[in-house]
Parts: structure tokens; sequence; C-alpha cells
């Protein structure tokens, strides 16, 4: 069973508060605490976990929450946003989109064991396109959409200049497989380019330790392996699921969730196919496969 978040200070008023083991739905947030007021950074999948960070994130700066940045539509890094009573929910415009248009998924049939608790949708209220900036106290955030699809179609950089860290959400898994069934491998490798130019010196990943730059070279790996075994899976008439299970992962057999390996393929044999990044797919398709891959129904702690 997951561990107890740990609230780590990563400089002057800004913590890191990460949720182990990082594994479905446990995802990491943030927090900058700037006196009088407190700006968190995502929500959590379930009630109880979104109760326990908020009053965290208020206890430790200070200072009641007024602010949460979303860093992308997912669940697990939204689904608490209406427990933030009172706080003005930012983030990007397909981020409220796509919460609007879908709702709360929690996808039963794929996954089992969480303790969802009582949600309600609460989509962001302050929406930007490109960049958008927010001061807190003396603390500068700048909120980066990379320009296209790359985990999702709305990821959300959280980027703090003069402090050197990032809060990059779910453009890094730290040690975890990377998920890009809802967004594109080759979109994906382009944004971590962004990642890179920022030369961060703390990331905060959305799952996983607290990390630096080198993080990104792994998640980059795995992503270009990714084409790479697309490629030859379709060349060779294999199904993603067919691909997926005579693949050899070598230096990626170590990260956690590989399940999520069919999914990416199905992602990555549609591109391949000629659609755009981030354009709609079968989801129902790609999660069946991945619950075949793995055996049974995803057992999760959240």
């Amino acid at each position: 069973m997951a561990r107890s978040p740990s609230v780590q200070r990563l400089t002057d008023g800004v913590f890191g508060y990460v949720q182990p083991d990082g594994s479905w739905w446990i995802d990491n947030c943030g927090f900058v605490a700037a006196g009088e007021h407190t700006v968190v950074i995502d929500t959590c999948a379930t009630e109880r976990r979104t109760r326990a960070l908020l009053e965290t994130a208020a206890s430790s700066g200070g200072a009641p929450v007024t602010t949460v940045i979303n860093t992308h539509h997912h669940g697990d890094h939204t689904n608490g946003n209406h427990l933030a009573a009172g706080a003005t929910i930012v983030g990007h415009r397909k981020t409220r989109e796509v919460m609007v248009a879908t709702g709360i998924n929690t996808y039963e049939q794929s996954f089992t064991g969480n303790d969802w608790g009582q949600l309600e949708l609460r989509p962001p209220e302050v929406l930007f396109d490109d960049r958008l900036t927010v001061h807190t106290g003396d603390v500068r955030l700048e909120l980066i959409h990379p320009g296209h699809a790359a985990h999702t179609t709305d990821d959300v950089l959280v980027w703090l200049p003069e402090r050197r860290v990032l809060f990059v959400g779910d453009l890094i898994f730290n040690g975890g497989s990377p998920f890009a069934l809802t967004g594109s491998p080759a979109g994906w490798r382009k944004a971590l380019d962004l990642v890179r130019e920022l030369e961060p010196e703390t990331i905060v990943p959305g799952h996983g330790p607290v990390c630096g730059p080198e993080a990104i070279d792994v998640v980059d790996g795995y992503l270009a392996f990714l084409q790479e075994l697309a490629a030859h899976g379709k060349a060779a008439g294999l199904t993603p699921l067919q691909a997926a299970r005579e693949a050899d992962l070598g230096p990626y057999d170590a990260l956690s969730e590989q399940e999520r390996l069919p999914a990416n393929l199905h992602r990555a044999y549609a591109e391949l196919d000629g659609l755009g990044w981030g354009a709609p797919i079968d989801l129902g398709a790609a999660l069946t496969d991945m619950v075949t891959y793995n055996g049974a129904p995803i057992r999760c702690f959240s």
C-alpha cells in the first residue's frame, strides 16, 4: 500500500507535495506560500487525498489556499478541485474544455481499489492559451503551454525562473512508464526540448520522486523506444497488444506501470497512420488492451 505523502521544501516558500508510490492515480502536487495566501499546484484523485493536501498547504504556508493551478485535465490532478472552496482554479483553455465535455471519469472497468469519496466536477475558471504569469508574493510563476499535444493536449509547465524550480506535470514520470494515450509521443518529445531549454535545477514530476534534469532523457528515451517499437510492429502486421507482448523493454524494464505499453502503442500506431498529435482515438480499445496485457483490472491505492 502507498506510503504517506511528504512535504519537501524546494526553496524559500516553495514546496513539493510528493505522494508515494506515484503509481496510477497517485500524483505529486506543490504549493507556494506567500504570506497572506497560498497557491496550490494540482489537486488529487480522491476526496481524502485532496483534503490532506489542502490542509497541509494551508497549515505549512500559514495562510488559506486562494489559487489552484492545474497542469492538465487528468483526474488524478483535478478531481479534488471542488474541495478548494473559495480558491480560483487556473488552467489551460483545453483543460476546461475536456473536463466539461467528459466529466469525472473513474474508468471502473480498468482500475480497482480506489476510494474516490465524494467528487464534483470543477474545471478551471481562469483560462489561458499560451502563457500566463502568476505572482505569488515575491515568487513569479510562469505557466507555459508547449503549443501542441504532449502527455495530453493541455499540458502546463509551472516554471519558477528565479528559483530554477519546475513543476512539470506529467511530462515527467520519474521511475514510472510514461503514458501517452491522450497526447502524442512525437509532440511529447518536442515538449521535452522546451523543458531542457528552461534549464531547471529542480523538477517536481507528476509522479515519482523530486528529481533533476537527468530524468528528462529517461522519458525521452522511452518515447523514442516506443516510436521505434510501433514502426517495427506495424511493419510486421502486429496489433498494439501483440507488439507489446513481444517487446523487449531493455533499459525500460525497470520502470513501473509497464501495462501502459499497449495503450501507448495505440497512440503511436495512430501517428504512424497520419493522425494528428492528440487527435481523438478509441480510448476504450486501448484501455481494454492495457487490462488484457496486465491480466486483470489494474490495482490502485489512491
